[in-house]
């Protein structure tokens, strides 16, 4: 079976479609020992490299998904030399993995971590609807209609954020379920009428809920891939 080369990056997690192109057009991909063209298709047996190191052997048949209750302070990001509280040292896992999303470094709660490339914007993007919730605790006593407006859509980022369902669980606390994924949406959303963030917690990705201790992680079990797969079948693919 044939496969174009920014797909096969894609899906043995080395990096994004869009990602690959760009390093098609800047010639850092060989393919059997040629700078291939955009479009150019992988078949079994080929050799593909990035600035000269093979990657995708073995890969496509060991794919990894994992949950982690990732803790304040971690960061999300892949560089590991920018940023020394990266949330890849911090895993230590073997093979290479990337985060799904991410969650600011205030902020603690569940994140998926993966190498396979090709399910990253079906779960990402917002006009897939899928859920994502938090617990959140704010600075003050909340009062008059905060719950209600936040639920109806807030303006923030030059965009009113989409209605979303949200309860109050205490004179602090609330409950919120959210299917977009704009920069620090609750923070700005809280701000906006007045309120500062003390502590979020993302307890809910779709199917999976948070089940281990903080700075912890485990692999998906069978039953929750399966769920997911159900759930993203229908959502738009990466491009």
């Amino acid at each position: 079976m044939e496969t174009r080369i920014n797909k096969f990056l894609s899906e043995v997690g080395y990096c994004s479609r869009r990602a690959a192109d760009k390093l098609i057009d800047e010639g850092r991909i060989t393919l059997n020992g040629v700078v291939p063209e955009m479009g150019t298709k992988v078949k079994a047996g080929d050799e593909v490299r990035v600035d000269g190191k093979l990657v995708g052997e073995g890969k496509r048949d060991d794919l990894v998904y994992l949950a982690f209750h990732k803790p304040v302070g971690v960061v999300c990001t892949t560089d590991q030399n920018r940023e020394s509280d990266n949330i890849i040292d911090y895993i230590g896992y073997p093979t290479r993995i990337f985060p799904i999303g991410r969650l600011d470094k205030p902020s603690e709660g569940l994140i998926f971590l993966t190498n396979d490339g090709d399910i990253v914007n079906k779960i990402l993007r917002a006009k897939n609807q899928h859920e994502k919730e938090y617990i959140v605790t704010v600075d003050r006593i909340i009062i008059g209609n905060f719950i209600r407006d936040m639920g109806n859509g807030v303006p923030i980022l030059d965009t009113v954020t989409n209605p979303c369902f949200i309860e109050q669980t205490g004179d602090r606390e609330f409950r919120i379920i959210l299917t977009q994924g704009l920069n620090r949406q609750i923070r700005r959303m809280c701000e906006y009428f007045g309120y500062r963030v003390g502590r979020l917690k993302r307890v809910r990705i779709m199917n999976m809920y948070l089940d281990m201790p903080v700075g912890t992680w485990r692999d998906f079990k069978k039953e929750e891939l399966e769920e997911m797969y159900r759930l993203i079948g229908n959502s738009s693919k990466t491009f």
